[in-house]
């Protein structure tokens, strides 16, 4: 390997023998550092190695030199440790969303300062940088869509500083941070609560009945089974709470029709697979007649194609025997595809996509609207939260706090009794009587 010393000695400029490039290497602040010129010419490498030397010379004078693991050390390790640490406890997309940020927008921007810098200002110059250039290319983005126009949304900005949160913790455990820097947003106030959106009664009505209509009446016969499946989806997650991912995973082995014991109606208890792993929740009784729909609803058949159907006619060929009708097994599931675009056609339809407040209501939205009307009806806040594996904070802050029923107005409209003033008026003049009595005596 050829090397080449300058400035006395103290910077040595070399070759490594599977590079055309020359590096440089020199002890600066009691750390030896490395530097590759970037140049194929020993004279032009040999220039800006001294650059490189004297600017470090500089900064270690001054104070300012930085060392260290960099960001980017610790984004590496944190991606290295999150999915195998999470496996089964994080949903992959969830993973994804994480490196998704980290490729896109915070090692961009932190990739190069030493994890030991990262200072709560720093992170406030990242929140104006993506509040200031969310109209500009974003050359680290491998899509093709086009620059927003309007900044990046609170929630956005939340699961980058998330994320980037994640990332410092990670070099902490490692010792190479000592203590996490503030990462709260400065000049704000805490933002309000808004309800999540939902189907008032009057509006689930309008959803389910333009539902049943359609499957029925509507609808062509190829598209009938989906359009069926979409109306018992309504009933069924406005009759259990379930979430949508724990629903398509549903099979018909997780679902029981009872009698409850306390009641004494028919009901479903679902053994439930989704966010919080394993639960159980028990369906209102309307859901007992969904399922035995879908029960007794034929598999859809695959019969043969329009090609092959002309190829038929054309070489004079017989139909086939109409396939055989399946039923669903145990092992099958009950919700089968999500049919997104054929419920938001509907919503679009009876114009309920959006709420009052501009949120597009999705399949999520039924089970809002299952935990507003269970309040509604006066259901115990904790046996919600148990039955829907959710806590009650999150139900008193999203769900509870804007209806109406749950305010209790004989808690509220007390008035305190006014005194009786002709009792009182009879009660002092006895007094004053019995006291000149006296005083005659």
């Amino acid at each position: 390997m050829a090397t080449t010393d300058l400035m006395g000695g103290k910077l040595q400029v070399y070759q490594r023998g599977n590079s055309r490039f020359w590096q440089a290497r020199a002890s600066v602040g009691g750390k030896q550092r490395q530097f590759s010129t970037k140049k194929e010419s020993l004279a032009q490498a040999s220039k800006a190695a001294e650059d490189w030397y004297i600017t470090l010379k500089a900064k270690d004078r001054v104070g300012i030199l930085e060392s260290g693991p960099t960001f980017r050390k610790a984004a590496d390790q944190f991606q290295k440790e999150y999915g195998v640490i999470t496996d089964g406890q994080r949903s992959p997309k969830w993973t994804e969303g994480h490196e998704l940020r980290l490729r896109v927008h915070l090692v961009p921007f932190f990739g190069d300062l030493p994890i030991n810098k990262l200072t709560a200002g720093k992170v406030q110059e990242y929140r104006v940088h993506r509040m200031t250039t969310y109209m500009l290319p974003n050359p680290h983005s491998k899509g093709q869509h086009k620059p927003k126009t309007t900044p990046p949304a609170r929630s956005t900005l939340h699961n980058e500083i998330v994320t980037l949160s994640l990332v410092l913790q990670t070099a902490q455990r490692h010792g190479w941070l000592e203590h996490l820097p503030n990462l709260s947003a400065p000049y704000k106030s805490q933002a309000k609560r808004t309800h999540r959106p939902w189907f008032s009664p009057e509006e689930y009505k309008q959803l389910y009945e333009a539902a049943r209509k359609y499957a029925r009446e509507e609808v062509v016969e190829n598209y009938r089974w989906n359009a069926e499946q979409v109306y018992d989806f309504i009933l069924f997650m406005a009759n259990t709470g379930l979430r949508p991912d724990e629903a398509y995973n549903l099979e018909y082995r997780d679902v029981k029709i009872v009698e409850d014991d306390a009641t004494g109606d028919e009901i479903l208890e679902i053994e439930v697979r989704g966010k919080r792993g394993v639960g159980h929740c028990k369906s209102m009784p309307r859901a007992v007649s969904v399922y035995r729909r879908l029960l007794a609803r034929a598999k859809p058949v695959q019969d043969e194609s329009r090609r092959e159907r002309q190829r038929r006619r054309r070489e004079g060929g017989e139909a086939p025997p109409a396939p055989a009708q399946e039923f669903p097994q145990l092992t099958d599931k009950l919700f089968p595809g999500n049919h997104i675009r054929l419920f938001n056609n509907l919503l679009d339809r009876i114009g309920l996509k959006l709420d009052r407040d501009g949120k597009p209501r999705t399949a999520y939205s039924l089970r809002h609207t299952y935990i507003c009307m269970r309040l509604m009806e006066g259901a115990d806040i904790y046996q919600i939260a148990k039955n829907c594996r959710t806590s009650v904070e999150m139900i008193e802050k999203h769900y509870a706090i804007h209806l109406k029923h749950t305010i209790d107005t004989s808690a509220i409209n007390v008035m305190k009794p006014k005194p009786d003033k002709t009792k009182w008026k009879k009660t002092r003049a006895a007094v004053t009587k019995s006291v000149r009595n006296d005083d005659d005596i």
